[in-house]
């Protein structure tokens, strides 16, 4: 989930810089602080893309600290999200797809963490990370 978002968001962030929105409707700024699509575009790119590239790295490397990343990568995907569909005053099945994402990202880290009884641990996963050295064992 957090390779297919922070490939997504580093694309399109990418794209909307080199584009100027990537052949979005100016009138989707209207409702927001923007005068272009520069600062979403590197909101997108650094922030969203940034965790999620960040949550990638460190869930491959089974580091410590890769579930709270996770974590905040998802919050910050569901945010965007919420925020970039007030703004527009749309809808469309790309947000659903990509709020879907980010809830998803959150829901696996509480299975990681076992916070979800419903869902299977990833009992490999807490010895290193109780062991406190982050990596996988």
């Amino acid at each position: 989930m957090a390779v297919f978002n922070a490939l997504s968001a580093v694309a399109g962030g990418v794209g909307m810089l080199l584009t100027d929105g990537l052949g979005m409707p100016r009138s989707f700024l209207d409702n927001s602080p923007f005068n272009s699509f520069l600062v979403p575009a590197l909101i997108l790119l650094i922030v969203i893309g940034g965790t999620q590239t960040l949550a990638t790295v460190l869930l491959i490397g089974r580091r410590a600290s890769a579930l709270l990343w996770t974590a905040v990568a998802g919050f910050a995907m569901l945010i965007w999200i919420l925020t970039e569909t007030v703004m527009i005053q749309g809808f469309s099945w790309l947000q659903a797809l990509y709020f879907a994402t980010g809830g998803v990202e959150l829901i696996l880290v509480l299975a990681l963490l076992g916070i979800v009884s419903w869902l299977p641990r990833a009992a490999d996963w807490a010895p290193a990370v109780r062991a406190g050295n982050g990596r996988r064992r």
